[in-house]
């Protein structure tokens, strides 16, 4: 597997499993209809900040990776990441490559840490590879989350110093 920075080019590919997996509202706070086009814009973040595409040998992209500050100004020194796996090539590695790349563009870029904002708890696969990377829960807003099938739960704020 190589992770490369995406192209514009590469949302033709991307796009299929980000709206699956965004209107499934099952993981992430984006709206469930968000549509293409604004997906895009929001997906594709400006330099410094980086999107990369997880490829198997194919050149098949197997998932995405958006890297970016999580705040800014005198909270600009951590960093925050937001990952996508095609769910037919999920359970092969690909969450936890791009997570650990991610860790290590932060760390190269100075950041002093990561913190991501919004996990779902009930997000069980990704709340234990995140823990098994050294992230740990530092708190949790209740109901903060409306699962379509479970109805309102935590959204986790998970953190890893750098």
């Amino acid at each position: 597997m190589l992770i490369r920075e995406a192209t514009r080019e590469d949302w033709h590919a991307i796009w299929p499993f980000f709206h699956t997996i965004v209107a499934a509202g099952e993981t992430l706070t984006y709206p469930p209809d968000l549509g293409k086009e604004d997906a895009q814009e929001w997906w594709y973040v400006a330099a410094p900040n980086r999107v990369v595409v997880a490829v198997d040998d194919r050149g098949t992209i197997l998932g995405t990776a958006k890297m970016n500050r999580n705040h800014m100004g005198n909270g600009s020194h951590i960093a925050s990441a937001t990952y996508m796996v095609d769910p037919a090539h999920s359970g092969k590695g690909v969450g936890r490559a791009l997570c650990e790349y991610s860790v290590d563009w932060a760390r190269d870029a100075g950041f002093r840490a990561m913190q991501f904002n919004a996990v779902v708890e009930t997000n069980t696969h990704a709340v234990r590879l995140y823990e098994s990377i050294g992230f740990k829960v530092i708190g949790t807003l209740p109901e903060g989350f409306n699962h379509p099938a479970e109805g309102y739960v935590g959204l986790h704020i998970m953190h890893k110093s750098l």
